[in-house]
């Protein structure tokens, strides 16, 4: 199996309004590192996964969505939890959905660095209905 990795940074705004969520349960923000790791099986007729600067343009396209917002008031959140697992696969649905039937990726890994000590991800199979 091949991959490819793009990263790009992005700021939010958010609450996480449960108890379980201690301080977090207030409006905050947090600055996140999004890596997204491209899989394919056998590389394309270019001998590449994908072409790297489309996947990094790719990525910064969903990340627009949400950088400097406060997901709070966004519809598309609305009553949801938006932890960075939420989000992870948030980012690898939305990628999914902007990829051509015919990328032939086998699948997407997305990565959420808080810091460099915690971080989330959400690994998405391609491989099944595209």
């Amino acid at each position: 199996m091949f991959s490819l990795t793009v990263r790009r940074s992005f700021m939010i705004a958010h609450s996480l309004p449960r108890e379980s969520f201690g301080p977090a349960q207030g409006l905050h923000g947090a600055t996140f590192v999004a890596e997204v790791g491209f899989r394919r099986a056998e590389l394309n007729d270019d001998s590449v996964v994908i072409d790297i600067g489309a996947a990094g343009d790719l990525l910064q396209e969903i990340l627009d969505r949400l950088n400097y917002k406060n997901l709070d008031e966004l519809p598309e959140f609305a009553g949801r939890l938006t932890t960075t697992e939420f989000l992870a696969r948030h980012i690898a649905e939305r990628l999914a959905e902007k990829l051509p039937d015919d990328a032939g990726l086998a699948g997407l890994d997305v990565t959420l660095r808080e810091n460099p000590d915690a971080w989330a991800g959400y690994s998405l199979d391609l491989s099944r209905g595209r």
